[in-house]
């Protein structure tokens, strides 16, 4: 058994699969309406299992990083494939970034040869009023609304990404696994090519690949880790005794380095006082080929 600052880390690893990904560049007039769009258009995308996408804010950019020199967002976005990744994004950043105040919408994967069609999609919002420039090569769509006009790339960067890398937090009470899981997150975020796609980057229902009563669930409740179950019949508890709260922390990245990053300074933040243990999700290898090992996040013995 290896210990950080007394809490037990458990010798398991995360198991992470291979999804598709894209950054989207967001610039407004302020970095508020950036914000705003940026918000908006992470919206109900927590996970694939219900929402078809998993997304979330990546950074906060300052004018000197963005193509227009104005304040700006970048927002990854995964999917399962190409062809989803590509449906989401012209979804929402038709319903959520042209229609956001100021906005103006470029690609983050520019050197991406996989690319995925979205300005040239948009420009028929114009209604043949729109028109079109070649800037460094590029192709941009300058497409009339009310406010003045909305600016976007032709098409958009798509790469290779892996999805699922987690962490569980075992705490003795709600509030104890809740300060550890909020100061795991608040380092995490500031790792790039990372987004934790879920409220707060906190899961508080963690879940398990089907059910096993209601056969036609894609995921259930993770039983084994509710602490309420803990003693009922039908479930075994993967829980110690002195545990009474569990939360989640689920991450999405655009290579290994970056979740594997992610997940060691969250590790670290979450080892506080009232935590028990740290452990994480898997299915013995069977659902992805990423593998997390929490010990090699400690570095050696």
């Amino acid at each position: 058994m290896r210990e950080l600052r007394g809490v037990e880390i458990v010798d398991t690893f995360a198991e992470a699969f291979d999804m598709r990904a894209a950054r989207v560049v967001i610039t407004a007039a302020s970095e508020s309406w950036a914000r705003t769009a940026a918000q908006s258009m992470t919206g109900f995308a927590t996970s694939v299992i219900g929402c078809k996408v998993e997304a979330g804010i990546e950074a906060m950019l300052s004018p000197e990083d963005t193509p227009d020199g104005r304040p700006g967002v970048s927002v990854l976005m995964f999917a399962f494939n190409a062809e989803g990744l590509g449906s989401r994004l012209v979804d929402r950043v038709g319903q959520t970034v042209l229609t956001c105040a100021t906005t103006a919408c470029f690609d983050g994967l520019r050197d991406s040869a996989d690319r995925v069609v979205v300005g040239g999609l948009l420009r028929h919002f114009g209604d043949k009023f729109q028109s079109s420039k070649y800037l460094d090569g590029r192709r941009y769509w300058r497409i009339p609304v009310m406010e003045g006009e909305f600016l976007i790339e032709e098409s958009f960067g798509m790469q290779k990404a892996i999805g699922g890398g987690n962490l569980l937090i075992l705490g003795k009470d709600q509030a104890s696994a809740l300060a550890a899981a909020e100061a795991a997150v608040e380092v995490m975020r500031q790792v790039r090519g990372v987004i934790l796609p879920f409220p707060g980057g906190i899961v508080r229902a963690g879940s398990k690949v089907g059910a096993k009563r209601y056969k036609s669930m894609i995921a259930s409740t993770n039983d084994a880790y509710c602490p309420t179950l803990r003693g009922h019949i039908g479930v075994e508890s993967a829980l110690p005794e002195s545990v009474n709260s569990v939360l989640e922390i689920v991450i999405d990245g655009l290579d290994r380095a970056a979740v594997q990053e992610a997940m060691r300074v969250g590790l670290d933040a979450a080892c506080r006082p009232g935590v028990v243990q740290i452990t994480a999700g898997n299915y013995g290898g069977k659902l992805g080929k990423h593998h997390f090992k929490l010990h090699d996040l400690l570095g050696p013995a």
